[in-house]
């Protein structure tokens, strides 16, 4: 952790994490997690966890992963083996207070050489839906690799550059998955997920404009929570990845028309692609 101040608290209540420092041993409980991967989602946690309990070897009893969080109802946490799963709800507010949290219960756990990765689905710029973009760079809606945050009543600016080796590695485990893209990629990261949704201030030309200079800007992917991310994890010290599906290319319409089951299979391609990293950076034979 980053906070000077955190050695000299009695007691460390993680709140919306319903974990602390009184009540739970965390470094029994967290101390040999190696990995963190992140998403949006409370619902799609727990089978990203199982399928890394099936990839790691991990089913024994064949019972399904606990809740380790289950006394809150703001995210979602699950253990396999040396991989711990956060859920962070939907933009730049709720993905931040959870970071907080996380990264203090990592320090708190004692907790080392952990690498943490955000997983999820993303809007696409020139690329075919479902395919998957590792982000090098997150860029803010001026394309500037920066996260302006206002602390008290300063706004400070702050580096979203992520881990460029860590990209390269992700990379590399995509080629034992052929049957989709994978490549690297700015993403830019927006305050909301409509302006063009029960109103609209502009023209669908200028809208069409705005994001072919993105695509030129090296755009490719646009969601919701990577400047935060990006920054947090950086400044924490943590090295970062941003995995994302795209489901539709913006530069064809904003509608997501693909059924139900397509969307579903696309969402599991980043976990097939973070399971194949965890497992080469563990030393397992790869399963695709």
């Amino acid at each position: 952790s980053a906070n000077p101040h955190l050695e000299a608290m009695d007691e460390d209540v993680l709140y919306h994490l319903d974990l602390g420092t009184r009540t739970h041993d965390l470094p029994a409980m967290f101390g040999d997690v190696k990995f963190v991967c992140v998403g949006d989602s409370p619902s799609g946690m727990r089978p990203f966890a199982e399928l890394m309990q099936q990839e790691l070897g991990l089913g024994g009893g064949g019972g399904r992963p606990a809740d380790l969080c289950a006394g809150t109802d703001r995210y979602a946490t699950f253990r396999a083996g040396p991989v711990l799963t956060v859920s962070h709800g939907m933009g730049i507010p709720s993905i931040s207070v959870m970071l907080h949290e996380l990264i203090k219960l990592l320090h708190r756990a004692k907790c080392r050489d952990v690498t943490i990765i955000r997983i999820g689905t993303s809007g696409g710029l020139g690329m075919e839906p479902g395919s998957v973009v590792i982000t090098d760079t997150a860029v803010d809606s001026f394309f500037q690799a920066r996260f302006e945050q206002a602390v008290l009543d300063a706004v400070v600016v702050r580096s979203t550059e992520l881990d460029k080796g860590l990209a390269e590695e992700l990379l590399r485990c995509s080629e034992e998955l052929h049957d989709f893209l994978t490549l690297i990629g700015h993403t830019m990261c927006t305050y909301n997920f409509y302006e063009d949704g029960a109103l609209c201030s502009f023209s669908s030309e200028k809208k069409l404009e705005y994001l072919k200079r993105a695509y030129n800007a090296g755009v490719r992917n646009t969601e919701m929570e990577s400047t935060a991310f990006a920054a947090t994890c950086g400044l924490c010290g943590l090295k970062a990845a941003i995995v994302c599906v795209t489901l539709l290319d913006r530069l064809e319409g904003d509608q997501t028309r693909a059924p139900r089951a397509v969307l579903l299979e696309y969402q599991q391609r980043p976990w097939r692609l973070i399971a194949a990293f965890i497992e080469e950076r563990l030393g397992l034979a790869v399963k695709t």
